[in-house]
């Protein structure tokens, strides 16, 4: 990830939020060339409610940190009636960092939210099988818990670290849970 293209996960949460606006406005346009106003309306859509928490100015904002960082290029279309609109459209470096998005199984954050935005993205966009990105999501989620599975057993009774283990356990089992309900609905939105 370019250094000027975002911040790194690493940061604090508006520092993730902002890599994660990255990343969607970046998914949005692997489709088709949009003008900022259309990745904001899907952005919006895909996160219902929680959108509310989106400025309205930061897909703006985004886009044109993105064009900087070599990621987007835009165009300016004029308009008859309307001022000109500025249409972003993914570079190769850009396409580049999608791959690399849908690819990374990490998982950061205790919401699910990215991960949810990357479905949706990966199928509007045609980028990939929402159903493959769980299935690979579900067997890192998997390794994860057999892993703080052993690691728990293997702690004394009573001890914190025991306390926290029992904790990541019922994490990934919830979020077990949570993939399996997105693998039905993706499942069944393939068979309409």
């Amino acid at each position: 990830m370019s250094e000027n293209a975002g911040v790194s996960s690493k940061e604090p949460s508006g520092g993730y939020q902002l890599r994660v606006v990255q990343e969607v406005s970046l998914a949005l346009l692997a489709k088709e060339a949009s003008h900022g106003y259309q990745v904001r309306a899907r952005l919006q859509l895909a996160l219902g409610p929680l959108a509310e928490a989106l400025n309205a100015g930061q897909v703006y904002v985004t886009l044109t940190r993105l064009e900087k960082a070599g990621l987007v290029t835009s165009e300016r279309i004029g308009q008859t009636d309307r001022p000109d609109r500025k249409v972003y459209e993914l570079t190769a470096a850009g396409r580049e960092r999608v791959d690399e998005w849908l690819g990374d199984t990490s998982w950061p954050k205790p919401a699910p939210a990215e991960f949810h935005l990357k479905l949706v993205a990966a199928a509007a966009a045609g980028l990939g099988d929402p159903v493959r990105l769980v299935d690979t999501q579900r067997h890192v989620v998997l390794a994860g818990l057999a892993a703080a599975q052993r690691a728990a057993l293997a702690e004394p009774d009573g001890s914190v670290a025991a306390l926290l283990l029992e904790g990541v356990v019922l994490r990934l089992q919830a979020d077990l849970s949570w993939l399996e309900a997105c693998s039905r609905y993706w499942t069944s939105r393939k068979d309409r």
